[in-house]
Formats: structure tokens, C-alpha cells, sequence
């Protein structure tokens, strides 16, 4: 087996509109009974995800908070994996009226139009902090903290090699992890950017498009895919 694991991205790409559709949590099934992993690596809290979607079990593991926390649904347990926002540091964002704000165990998110109230209370703060764009939204996040080292760290308590993942997504929050996996592969309602960076474009989009690469992964584990192809 070439691929032991698939890692996929949740809004945009396993979800549409937030929703997974019942073909996609039977595609999922049918990939993990063939004896290989799924990882879940999202930008969403793990609170909201669960909100959204119920079948978190059928992961092995899960990255949330864009890459700063790890959950392992088995066992219900999640394990934060960088230093959590400072109370000094949200209530620069308050005093500025940021809005919406949502505060996860690391993970600080807005609007993208507050991007300028988000760098100021970031320079008040004195603090090692980076911005990350997913679409209409922004992260803010210790800096070196992105969904390809949270990613790394699930592959670790999996004992799986980088090299034995594909990973498939749509944003631009998604270009780190994608690089990190062995066959990055984006949905066809992907940003550009993301579908220039590569190896395989699915024909489908959001979960349409993460059944395709599991029904192929499924079928030849791949081979016939050439860098930079699109399309099956």
C-alpha cells in the first residue's frame, strides 16, 4: 500500500456549506475498513466542529484550531500543542471592538476585514503572533503554528511517514499542510493558488471531489496519477 492515510481539509473541501453529505461519511467508511487512516485537519475550534458535524469518530485522529490542537476521538481527548492566546492580547482585540471574535484553546478568529485592528492589538501586545487568511476569515496563531505541524504531529502518534499521506483541500490555509503530504491534491472549487501547487485536481468539487480521491486511492492507490495532471 503506496497511502496508509488520507488527510483532508473539513469546510470548502469534505463539507459544503458547512454539511457532509451521507455518500461522503460512506466513502470515509469504505477507505478506513480497508485498513488505512483518516485525519481530519481543519480550522475550526473542536466544539465547532462537532456543532456541524457529528461523525468526528470516523477519524483516527483530528487537527483543529488549524494545526495548535490535536483530538483523538477514541479516546475523546484533545491535546493542545502551542501556547495559548494571552489574556493581554484579547483584550487589545476587545478594546478595539474586534468582531466577531472567536477564542479556542489557541486559535484567535475574525473577519478579514479586521485585519487592521488585528495587527494593531498584535503590536500592542509585544507578542510572536501570525496571521493566517482562510478565505472571508483570519487566524491569528503563534508563529510557526499551521496545519502542516499539526499534521506532523498526528502522523507521529499514528507512527505514519509523511510520505505514506495524501492530502487533498481548497484555501489558502490549506497550502502548508498540502505541501507537507506525499500527494497533495486540491478540489475543483479551490482557490487557484492552491490548485498551482498540487499534483492532481479533482473533476468535483467540495465532498464530490474527496469521494473521487478516495474511490481512487481505493482503486490504485494512485499510480496512474502524474504530477500536475488534473481531472481522473
Amino acid at each position: 500500500m503506496r497511502f496508509s492515510a488520507l488527510a483532508t481539509d473539513y469546510d470548502g473541501t469534505l463539507a459544503q456549506d458547512g454539511l457532509v453529505t451521507p455518500d461522503t461519511i460512506e466513502a470515509l467508511r469504505r477507505f478506513r475498513s480497508s485498513g488505512r487512516h483518516l485525519i481530519m485537519v481543519t480550522g475550526r475550534t473542536l466544539e465547532s466542529l462537532c456543532a456541524v458535524f457529528p461523525c468526528v469518530n470516523e477519524f483516527d485522529l483530528i487537527v483543529a484550531e488549524n494545526g495548535s490542537t490535536l483530538y483523538n476521538p477514541a479516546t475523546q481527548t484533545e491535546r493542545i500543542l502551542v501556547e495559548p492566546p494571552s489574556e493581554s492580547f484579547l483584550q487589545a482585540l476587545r478594546r478595539r471592538r474586534v468582531s466577531p471574535l472567536e477564542v479556542g484553546h489557541v486559535i484567535v478568529a475574525t473577519s478579514a476585514s479586521e485585519k487592521e485592528a488585528v495587527l494593531e492589538a498584535i503590536r500592542e501586545s509585544g507578542l510572536e503572533l501570525q496571521i493566517i487568511f482562510n478565505k472571508g476569515s483570519l487566524m491569528v496563531l503563534p508563529t510557526g503554528c499551521n496545519k502542516a505541524t499539526g499534521l506532523r504531529a498526528a502522523a507521529a502518534e499514528l507512527e505514519l511517514s509523511l510520505r505514506s499521506i495524501a492530502g487533498i483541500g481548497d484555501a489558502e490555509n490549506d497550502h502548508a499542510f498540502l505541501a507537507a503530504c506525499e500527494f497533495p491534491v486540491a478540489v475543483a472549487n479551490a482557490l487557484p493558488a492552491l490548485k498551482q501547487r498540487v499534483q492532481w485536481v479533482t473533476d468535483r468539487e467540495s465532498s464530490a471531489g474527496v469521494i473521487e480521491l478516495v474511490e481512487r486511492m481505493l482503486k490504485d492507490d494512485l499510480v496512474v496519477q502524474r504530477p500536475g495532471s488534473a481531472g481522473a
